[in-house]
C-alpha cells in the first residue's frame, strides 16, 4: 500500500513532467455528439463504491468531467471549481463525477487534499471508458479534458472539450436547462 506522501510525490513528479507533454498534445475530439446515448460503464470510485452510469437513468442527470491527471494545475482547478459550485448542481438533482486514468489510491489522496465531496472514478485498469467516450490520448494513457452532461434518459445533452471544460458553468447551465424542462 502506498503511503499518502509517496502518492503526493508521484503526483508532483507527474505534474512537473506534464507541461512539456501538454504542448505536444493535439486535443482529440470525441466521436460522440449531443443526442447520442452515453456509453454505459461501471468504474470504481473514491468513496469505495462502484458507479454504474445506467443506474441513474430515470433518476438524475449526470456530469462526467474527464480530466487528464490528478495533482496537476488544470485538473486541480477544475475539480475545485466543481466542488465550489456543487450546490448549483445539487439544486438540479445532478450527480457529478470526475473521471481520470489515475489509480484509485491516487485519486483518493487527490480528493482528500482538495476536500472534494463528489466521487472521482478511476479508468486505470482498462482505459476502456475513456476510449468509449473518445477522450483517450492513447500515446499518453490519459484523458483529453472533456465534460459530458447526460440527461435522465441517458442521452448526451452537452459536451465541452479542452481548457474551456475547466470551468463548470457550461455544464451547470445545461443541467439548469434540464431541470426546467
Amino acid at each position: 500500500m502506498m503511503k499518502p506522501l509517496t502518492i503526493a510525490l508521484l503526483g508532483a513528479l507527474l505534474c512537473a513532467s506534464l507541461p512539456a507533454q501538454q504542448n505536444a498534445v493535439t486535443p482529440s475530439h470525441t466521436n460522440l455528439k449531443v443526442g447520442d446515448m452515453a456509453p454505459d460503464f461501471t468504474l470504481p470510485a473514491t468513496n469505495g463504491e462502484k458507479v454504474t452510469l445506467s443506474s441513474f437513468r430515470g433518476k438524475a442527470p449526470v456530469v462526467l468531467a474527464f480530466f487528464p491527471a490528478a495533482f496537476t494545475g488544470g485538473c486541480t482547478k477544475e475539480m475545485l471549481a466543481y466542488q465550489a459550485n456543487s450546490g448549483k448542481f445539487e439544486g438540479t438533482a445532478t450527480k457529478i463525477f470526475g473521471i481520470s486514468g489515475d489509480n484509485t489510491p491516487s485519486q483518493k489522496e487527490f480528493a482528500k487534499q482538495l476536500n472534494v465531496a463528489f466521487p472521482i472514478l478511476s479508468d486505470f485498469a482498462t482505459r476502456k471508458v475513456m476510449a468509449d467516450y473518445g477522450v483517450l490520448l492513447p500515446n499518453m494513457g490519459m484523458a483529453n479534458r472533456t465534460t459530458f452532461v447526460v440527461d435522465k434518459d441517458g442521452k448526451i445533452v452537452h459536451i465541452e472539450e479542452g481548457s474551456g471544460a475547466i470551468d463548470p458553468s457550461g455544464a451547470e447551465m445545461a443541467c439548469s436547462r434540464l431541470a426546467h424542462k
